[in-house]
């Protein structure tokens, strides 16, 4: 996916995220670290510009939910969760890059519960690669990748890549999600 295409694809997010709601004070995006938080902070600038609404958002970090935590030899680099309204009765919509074995949605489903109950959690993905290894699935979806599990998935972002970007790239030895 080029920039453009990044681009029109956070607008469409922004459209669909609006359209069931007739209060648009109802929905509140959280970005999930890393790139989750800049995908959802464009997707804002869309609904703030097109459509003149302020919706609320949040940032999550799930490092210390997910299962493979003590697993991991290397120690795990935490950032911030920053949430700064109520989730009760909120309908939330959780934004990340790549959904995959679907380990890190389970993690930040988790991590949302101990915030707060709301009414509903979607997940938005810019890119399903397949490879469920739990029953999880996005509401909302820029492509769907099929791969290889040798291959890596890269949402680039230019905030942090210097360009806005998706590819396909054979996987190191490293273990990804």
């Amino acid at each position: 996916m080029s920039a453009e295409d990044l681009n029109r694809t956070y607008l469409r997010f922004a459209h669909q995220f609006l359209e069931p709601y007739d209060d648009s004070t109802l929905p509140a995006l959280i970005g999930m670290q890393t790139r989750g938080v800049y995908m959802g902070k464009r997707i804002l600038k869309h609904v703030e510009e097109e459509f003149g609404h302020k919706l609320d958002f949040g940032v999550l970090d799930v490092t210390f939910y997910r299962d493979d935590f003590r697993s991991k030899l290397k120690m795990p680099e935490v950032k911030v969760t920053e949430i700064p309204f109520d989730l009760y009765e909120r309908d939330i919509i959780l934004i990340d890059d790549v959904l995959y074995t679907g380990r890190t949605l389970r993690s930040a489903m988790d991590a949302i519960m101990d915030y707060g109950r709301p009414r509903s959690i979607k997940f938005c993905c810019m890119v399903d690669r397949g490879h469920r290894e739990l029953p999880m699935a996005a509401d909302y979806v820029g492509t769907t990748l099929p791969t290889h599990v040798q291959e890596e998935v890269r949402v680039k972002v230019k905030e942090l890549d210097e360009e806005d970007a998706v590819y396909v790239v054979q996987n190191s030895d490293e273990e990804e999600e």
